[in-house]
């Protein structure tokens, strides 16, 4: 059969399938049009991008080799597990901190236990069997804590996982093997030592949660390679708030941003405590600088934001972009010598408001715009005298006083 045929046949089959397909009430001629079939627009919703977990449970979630990611204890975690021990990202909520650590220790397990040394399976008889005994090293303790900002949610379980770490030191100088360690290391930039320390109109902290590391320039590396990979903190100036840091898996190529993105929310921008939007920009610049995409800003360089999900180098150039417009708008404003009030009117970020904007919460859309205009230098203009106005110039100059 030539293919001519073969074509010709198939065109049969189809038109005759479609004859013997009933028609449908909208298809019939003698049918009248039905309002009811018609598909009517609907309003903007906003849907969640991710589920997020039960309220007061910790969700685990792998992200790349040996770094993973803890969801649900206030801020994003991220924890890196391994033979040198577990470091972590930040320590979510004091309340949390139970979870938090019955969740990193579930990852060293499961650690262990994947890599088990396999049995060797050749040798004498006599050969040992100490690898056939399924005899597996407790988990490493927590060594690091890095903290990328102050706030209660990135902090508050300082205390509780230090303490339940160590940190080995250079040599055991007391002669007591109980001394030879101490709790885990915290580490983060001067400014949030400073502002824990302070308080600043919080309740005191406790020692053993304050920073025992502080850094004061651009970046600061830890000293060696900790689980096969270096790792690199970075100060963000003038962001979220004057002392954010991102940290950088240098090996498995995972960013930590801290509160320099969210997306499920604008950023937090803390003007009391030095936050600005364009060091929110600078920032998320900074990361995009820092990532390579696997293909057109898709895989490649992964990041995990203080809140909501797992991010590549296309989410954060898409978030980089929504900010940079709305400061322009409000950037625009501004020079033209409107007033926050007037601002606001203006609606400058409404076609985002449906991913990022809330009007209920800690941070709403209006405390959003507030922080940008402000930071962006804008200052309530008062009202300027009518200039058409005439003076008065019937009222008559009052006398000078005669001497006495």
């Amino acid at each position: 059969m030539t293919v001519r045929a073969i074509m010709m046949a198939g065109a049969v089959s189809v038109a005759a399938l479609a004859v013997s397909l009933p028609l449908d009430a909208e298809q019939r001629p003698d049918a009248q049009p039905s309002r009811e079939a018609s598909v009517q627009p609907t309003k903007f919703t906003r849907a969640p991008m991710t589920q997020a977990p039960p309220a007061g449970e910790v969700e685990i979630l792998p992200v790349r080799g040996n770094v993973y990611a803890l969801f649900g204890a206030g801020s994003n975690i991220v924890v890196s597990v391994g033979n040198d021990g577990v470091l972590m990202v930040d320590a979510g909520r004091a309340e949390m901190s139970d979870k938090v650590l019955a969740a990193v220790q579930r990852v060293q397990r499961e650690w262990v236990v994947r890599h088990e040394p396999a049995p060797l399976g050749f040798g004498a008889e006599t050969r040992s069997s100490v690898a056939d005994r399924h005899i597996t090293a407790p988990p490493k303790p927590i060594r690091y804590v890095i903290n990328t900002s102050a706030d209660p949610d990135h902090v508050g379980g300082n205390e509780k996982l230090r303490n339940a770490g160590h940190t080995f030191t250079g040599g055991n100088v007391a002669g007591n093997i109980a001394d030879a360690t101490e709790g885990a290391a915290i580490l983060a930039h001067e400014n949030v030592l400073s502002r824990m320390a302070q308080g600043e109109g919080q309740a005191a902290v406790p020692a053993d949660a304050l920073p025992t590391d502080a850094y004061f320039v651009d970046f600061y590396k830890l000293s060696h390679y900790f689980n096969g990979e270096g790792i690199q903190l970075f100060h963000m100036p003038k962001a979220h708030t004057d002392g954010d840091s991102i940290v950088h898996f240098r090996g498995t190529d995972v960013i930590a941003m801290g509160d320099l993105m969210s997306t499920g929310s604008y950023p937090v921008i803390d003007v009391a405590k030095g936050g600005t939007i364009n060091g929110v920009l600078e920032g998320l610049n900074r990361v995009l600088d820092m990532s390579i995409a696997e293909f057109r800003l898709e895989g490649g360089t992964l990041m995990v934001p203080g809140h909501g999900r797992l991010v590549d180098s296309a989410d954060v150039a898409y978030y980089r972009d929504m900010l940079t417009i709305i400061r322009d708008r409000v950037e625009d404003l501004i020079k033209k010598g409107r007033t926050l009030e007037q601002v606001k009117a203006a609606n400058v970020s409404g076609d985002y408001d449906t991913e990022y904007g809330s009007a209920t919460g800690p941070w709403t859309t209006t405390n959003f715009i507030e922080a940008v205009y402000r930071t962006l230098g804008g200052v309530e203009v008062r009202p300027k005298p009518d200039a058409t106005r005439k003076p008065d110039t019937t009222r008559k100059a009052p006398a000078p006083a005669k001497r006495p």
